[in-house]
């Protein structure tokens, strides 16, 4: 598993692809759990970097908190709203681990009302999720190709090229 700043280390191409797509859309990501039953679930929300690391926060007592609870395992994806992909797009996926320390919640919610004017300054948070990355892909179209990229834990970024 990896942490984003290892992520961005070892695959740089999809970090940059991801990290674009997410400052363009707001931070919007698709996050996809998995219900009791079984099923997925797929729900919009914003991730955010901070310290090094991807943290899953939100609203509590959200049907995706209690997935993620139940079982640590996610894929997010970047908000794909081009059907020509023509910006990239990217998804990484892997398990979560809710943090409880009230410290670093609170470091969290001074940096989020910097950058964003939200404030959660004070509040507890019932969930906080750091999201540790097992896995990795994105696409890129430009000067008549396509480049898809992917990574593995433990591997190296392998990119294959279509014309």
């Amino acid at each position: 598993m990896a942490s984003w700043t290892e992520l961005a280390a070892v695959a740089p191409r999809i970090a940059e692809v991801f990290g674009r797509r997410h400052a363009a859309t707001g931070a919007l990501c698709m996050l996809a759990t998995l219900r009791p039953d079984g099923f997925p679930r797929i729900s919009p929300m914003e991730p955010q970097f901070f310290e090094g690391e991807l943290w899953i926060g939100g609203m509590p007592g959200t049907a995706k908190f209690r997935d993620l609870l139940a079982d640590p395992r996610y894929s997010l994806h970047t908000a794909t709203v081009d059907t020509q992909v023509s910006d990239g797009d990217a998804k990484i996926w892997g398990t979560v681990e809710d943090v409880t320390d009230p410290d670093l919640h609170q470091r969290y919610a001074a940096d989020l009302y910097a950058r964003t004017g939200l404030d959660l300054r004070g509040r507890a948070f019932p969930y906080f999720f750091r999201a540790d990355v097992v896995g990795a892909a994105s696409v890129w179209v430009g000067e008549g190709h396509l480049d898809i990229t992917t990574w593995r834990a433990g591997g190296a970024e392998r990119v294959v090229r279509k014309h």
